[in-house]
């Protein structure tokens, strides 16, 4: 009898387990995108079935530490929104970005100012009917734009007040609207999200949006993919790692390209990945020495690289190790790394499917017009994980 029971034993286990699996495929994951004043541009409605959350960035976090206000500064209405997505499409307002970090500052300092702060928030969100918001605040505890104006020294208080702010707008807002945070993919920007911190953060937030992008930047000295592969999972690992259910996290595409000047033939002997850039920032003040860029795929290619762009379009290779579409210019010493296509679908078995992640999302939307070709990829991606057929 005790091997029948072990058989048996056996069979249910293996039954839970492709039960398991075959519900993590078949639920809705999220898909976040950002909806932005520089290109406030989607596809038309029936191409969008997949996105299940818009954030329209940006509004300034300055303006919910004035008692009194009644007006909310946004380059378009939620309304105006809405119109461009399907129906079950939630609409956040996403507040700070890169270098709008005062606002925040200011209402983290006590206990009036942030419940000033959450107070207006939610005001806010009933005035303009939206579902919710997403704090994008680049970020607490330092390491944002100022780094070299204010110490990350002058701003550790942020990381212990990070928290606190997010249970204001919790309690401000109510359970049933949306908080979600835009969150740093690199780990030493990731001061404020420790083990002590993470689950504290994740009582009072729906999910995290991973900029899983930028993880190239010019504060960096060496090539390497600012999207990659290997990158991204060490990204999700930290944030997993803190305390993190790997569910509520979403994984960030980037729909623009970034460039970097290498010292010269510096990737001539070696792999291009981890060759030498030249110095990218002022070490004073931090402020860019204009040896790096980017642009989307909606913007007009800047004319004094566009032949180099053009060989990188013609000549990039994937990166099959790390994981990441390269090139390394030797004419002009420039390196490339961007998401095409083919890399974009390649996120979802390598991070989606290895970590299980609870959604995606892209900086932005309209970035990608207008032919939309990265965003039809992301969405077509993200279809085949669902029909479990991934694998590559």
């Amino acid at each position: 009898m005790a091997p029948l029971r072990l058989v048996w034993s056996l069979l249910l286990c293996f039954f839970s387990l492709g039960m398991a699996v075959n519900s993590t495929r078949t639920r809705d994951l999220r898909c976040i995108m950002y909806f932005t004043g520089q290109h406030p541009v989607a596809p038309p409605v029936d191409e969008l079935q997949h996105v299940t959350h818009v954030a329209v960035a940006f509004m300034s976090p300055g303006v919910f530490n004035e008692p009194g206000r009644t007006e909310w500064p946004l380059f378009t209405t939620i309304d105006d929104v809405r119109a461009k997505f399907p129906k079950h499409t939630k609409v956040l307002v996403a507040i700070g970005g890169w270098g709008d970090t005062i606002g925040f500052s200011v209402a983290a300092l006590n206990d009036e100012t942030r419940k000033m702060f959450a107070e207006n928030v939610a005001s806010m969100v009933a005035v303009t009917g939206a579902d919710g918001v997403d704090i994008d605040w680049e970020y607490p505890g330092g390491n944002g734009e100022d780094y070299k104006q204010v110490p990350n020294s002058a701003k550790a208080w942020e990381i212990g007040a990070y928290p606190l702010l997010l249970a204001e707008l919790r309690a401000a807002l109510g359970p049933n609207k949306i908080i979600s945070a835009a969150v740093p993919g690199l780990k030493r920007d990731m001061l404020a999200f420790t083990r002590e911190t993470v689950p504290r953060i994740m009582r009072h937030v729906d999910f995290l949006n991973v900029m899983t992008y930028d993880l190239m930047n010019r504060r960096d000295t060496v090539t390497k993919h600012h999207t990659g592969v290997e990158l991204s999972l060490e990204a999700v690992d930290a944030y997993v790692s803190a305390g993190a259910a790997p569910q509520r996290l979403n994984l960030g595409f980037a729909f623009y390209t970034k460039y970097f000047k290498t010292e010269h033939d510096a990737c001539a002997l070696t792999s291009p990945v981890g060759c030498p850039t030249l110095q990218l920032e002022d070490p004073e003040t931090g402020e860019d020495l204009g040896r790096s860029g980017g642009f989307s795929w909606h913007d007009q290619v800047p004319e004094e690289v566009a032949e180099s762009f053009a060989r990188a379009l013609d000549h990039g290779v994937y990166d099959d190790q790390q994981g990441g579409y390269y090139y390394w210019d030797a004419l002009e010493d420039l390196w490339w790394t961007f998401d095409t296509p083919d890399a974009i679908k390649r996120k979802f078995p390598k991070i989606l499917g290895k970590r299980r992640l609870g959604g995606v999302f892209a900086w932005g939307l309209g970035e990608d017009a207008p032919l939309f070709k990265h965003f039809a990829a992301l969405s077509g991606g993200l279809q085949a994980y669902l029909e479990g057929k991934d694998e590559l």
